[in-house]
C-alpha cells in the first residue's frame, strides 16, 4: 500500500470510531434519567459505599447557575458516557490498523499491554466512583466553617470533579503496566523498586492527598492503600518480567 493509501485507512478507522461514540453517546443521552441516576448517586447517603460504612443520613443539594449549563453538562456526559462504551471498539479499531505492521511477537505483547492498560483504567475508574469520589464528596459537600455559611454545590463542579478524578485514577492504576514496560527494556528491576520503598511511599502519599483534598486522615489511608498495593504488585511484576 502507498502513503495515500494508508491515509484512506486511517480516515476510515477514525470515521467508524467517532460514529460508534457518537451512537452511544445519543443512546446515553436519550437514557437521561439512568445515566444521571449513576453519576449524581454519591451525593445522598443511600449510595451502596455509605450504606457499607455506616455514614449517618445527608443529601446534597446541587444548583444550577447558567442558562444553558445542564443542558451543556447533559450533552457532555453522554458524550463521556460513550466513549466509555464504545472503547473497547475503538481500540480494536486502533489494533486492527496498527496490527498489520507487527511481527507475530509484537502483535501478542500488544494484545497483552493493551488488554491490560485497559483493565487497569477501568478498575481506577471504579475505584474512584465507588471509593475515593464518595469519601470526598462527602466531606468537602457537608464541611462548613460555621452553621451561618450553607454550602451551594453547582452541577457543574460536581460532574467536573467526578470526571477529573475519575481520569487521574484511571492513569494512577497504569502503574503496574508501565512498570512491566520499563522492567522488560531494562530501565528498572525489582531490587531498584524495593530500594526506593520509602521514596516511594512518601510520593504515594503525596498524589493521595493532591487526589482528594480533604483533611480527613482516613479518606487519604483509604486513596493511598490501593496505590500503594498496586506499587508492591509493580515490584513482582518487574521480578517476573526480569527473569523471562
Amino acid at each position: 500500500m502507498t502513503f495515500w493509501d494508508h491515509l484512506d485507512v486511517l480516515r476510515s478507522t477514525l470515521i467508524r470510531m467517532a460514529l460508534a461514540v457518537v451512537v452511544f453517546g445519543i443512546v446515553a443521552f436519550v437514557m437521561k434519567d439512568e445515566l444521571f441516576g449513576v453519576v449524581l448517586a454519591p451525593r445522598s447517603s443511600d449510595f451502596v459505599t455509605y450504606r457499607l460504612l455506616g455514614v449517618d443520613a445527608f443529601s446534597l443539594h446541587l444548583m444550577n447557575t447558567g442558562l444553558t449549563e445542564q443542558f451543556m453538562i447533559h450533552m457532555r456526559t453522554a458524550l463521556y458516557a460513550g466513549l466509555l462504551v464504545a472503547s473497547p471498539y475503538v481500540l480494536y479499531e486502533l489494533f486492527r490498523f496498527v496490527s498489520p505492521a507487527l511481527y507475530q511477537n509484537e502483535r501478542r505483547y500488544a494484545v497483552w499491554i493493551v488488554g491490560a492498560a485497559y483493565v487497569m483504567f477501568l478498575v481506577g475508574t471504579l475505584v474512584n466512583y465507588f471509593v475515593v469520589f464518595p469519601l470526598t464528596v462527602r466531606f468537602l459537600g457537608t464541611y462548613q466553617v460555621s452553621p451561618d455559611v450553607a454550602n451551594m454545590l453547582t452541577l457543574q463542579s460536581y460532574v467536573d470533579t467526578l470526571l477529573g478524578m475519575s481520569l487521574v485514577m484511571g492513569v494512577v492504576f497504569e502503574l503496574p503496566v508501565v512498570s512491566g514496560l520499563l522492567g522488560r527494556m531494562g530501565l528498572i528491576t525489582s531490587t531498584m523498586m524495593s530500594d526506593y520503598r520509602r521514596h516511594a511511599i512518601v510520593a504515594i502519599v503525596a498524589v493521595a492527598a493532591i487526589i482528594t483534598p480533604t483533611t480527613d486522615a482516613f479518606t487519604l489511608f483509604v486513596v493511598a492503600l490501593p496505590i500503594y498495593l498496586l506499587y508492591e504488585v509493580s515490584i513482582q511484576i518487574v521480578r517476573c518480567t526480569r527473569k523471562k
